[in-house]
């Protein structure tokens, strides 16, 4: 592949990966509709609960795709293929060996999920079956992440898509069969969610096969090297400090603070929050895309690369939100009318659409350099500029949720540009370490 970093190379990117996030809520609205076929309220509440339950595990592992885009990308650029190979095989143990963990702990894992959130009786026994079929494919789900990002690091976001697409397809499939044809309900979609994670595995370690003919990266000795295991450890642990007070952040967001405001509000600003994930979605791609073309130019030594690769990635993250910024504007108002049939909600939502409208155009910046940072590896800085801005959004909080809604969103959009502000600040660092690389 030519080191040029192109418009057309920056889209064969991400493009793949803005189509293929288009399909993950297919798969959710499947298996709801699925059950929701035996008119009974318990079997779609415990689907919901067990899905939950498991994202929020298999959540905390997010980390291994963003740690293995940028530290595979910089074993490309710098033209070590044995590392790539190696570093494949410590994400398949990692992922392996928690979901094991996983499956050993599930008795943990269900207490815990219904003590912090009790359920009726019925609905707790039919998630309790879920989760237990579906939890002996953790180890594959796990693993994904780390291929996924591997596969982002060499730019193949067309098998990324590909993988995707199989497994919700697989899913939807299997889950209509055996939940509704064949009438397994609960279970069938649960097994349906089991097989096609494993079927995914199996594809993506095909995807996969070209770096096990590599000679030299099964060695224990390169797989377990000491220094490549600390870094691997540092830039995880890392990565999952920043996500768990991102997700802390937008949690207390709807449970704490908009519950504090009443029903209604709360609601509203679920819907509205709908939107913003939309844009989360559409700026993965041009984010995936910044990990793997600055991950390399970093591993290469080449800083003038990788302010190329910041700029172009940036130059479409630009054009995608003013976009989204227009569309929600036009149609946001028809768009809430879709998300809730409820008059009150919906005159609410509208009331605070304009928050909606400007956060894609102000979280751009944090979008963005989270890909930048990812690829570089600049999970300290990431963790840091994470922590600083969290404690302004809580601050912000605190100051504002006295004027209502208003001052609610208000807070949240200082969340999103001071992330933007603070890791900009620290992006002269990421090139001069760039320079350094070699």
């Amino acid at each position: 592949m030519a080191d040029t970093i192109t418009h057309a190379r920056v889209l064969k990117i991400s493009v793949p990966i803005v189509i293929s996030n288009a399909t993950v809520p297919l798969m959710g609205i499947v298996d709801t509709g699925v059950v929701g076929q035996s008119a009974q309220a318990a079997p779609i509440a415990a689907v919901a609960a067990g899905a939950i339950t498991l994202s929020a595990v298999y959540w905390i592992f997010g980390f291994l795709r963003m740690g293995t885009a940028g530290l595979a990308a910089q074993a490309m650029g710098a033209g070590d293929r044995v590392e790539v190979g190696a570093l494949l095989m410590r994400v398949l143990l990692i992922g392996f060996g928690a979901g094991v963990v996983m499956i050993a702990t599930q008795w943990a894992i269900m207490a815990g999920a219904f003590a912090i959130s009790p359920a009726e009786p019925e609905v707790e026994a039919l998630a309790r079956s879920y989760i237990g079929i579906r939890v002996w494919s953790a180890p594959a789900a796990i693993a994904l992440y780390g291929i996924t990002g591997w596969l982002v690091a060499q730019e193949r976001t067309d098998q990324v898509m590909v993988l995707q697409i199989w497994m919700n397809g697989a899913n939807i499939a299997l889950s209509y069969g055996l939940g509704y044809m064949l009438d397994f309900g609960v279970p069938g979609v649960a097994w349906a969610t089991f097989m096609a994670e494993w079927s995914g595995l199996a594809l993506g370690l095909w995807f996969c096969r070209g770096a096990f003919r590599v000679p030299g990266w099964a060695t224990p000795a390169r797989i377990f090297d000491r220094a490549r295991l600390i870094n691997m450890a540092s830039v995880n642990s890392d990565i999952m400090i920043r996500s768990v007070l991102l997700q802390i952040a937008f949690t207390s967001f709807i449970l704490v603070h908009s519950a504090q405001l009443g029903t209604v509000p709360l609601a509203a600003n679920q819907i509205l929050l709908q939107f913003l994930f939309v844009t989360s979605y559409a700026m993965d791609g041009f984010a995936f895309a910044a990990e793997a073309l600055v991950g390399k130019a970093f591993g290469a030594g080449n800083p003038a690369r990788v302010r190329r690769a910041t700029l172009m990635t940036s130059f479409w993250g630009v054009i995608t939100v003013t976009l989204l910024a227009v569309i929600f504007a036009i149609m946001g108002p028809s768009g809430i009318e879709v998300l809730t049939k409820s008059p009150e909600v919906q005159a609410e939502a509208r009331r605070y659409l304009p928050w909606v409208i400007a956060g894609p155009l102000i979280g751009c910046a944090s979008w963005m350099f989270d890909g930048v940072f990812i690829g570089a590896t600049r999970s300290r800085d990431m963790r840091n500029m994470m922590l600083l801005s969290f404690l302004l959004y809580f601050a912000a909080v605190y100051v504002l949720l006295p004027y209502g809604n208003h001052g609610l969103w208000a807070a949240l959009m200082i969340f999103f540009g001071a992330r933007g502000v603070t890791l900009g600040l620290r992006y002269p660092a990421l090139e001069r370490a760039a320079g350094r690389a070699t």
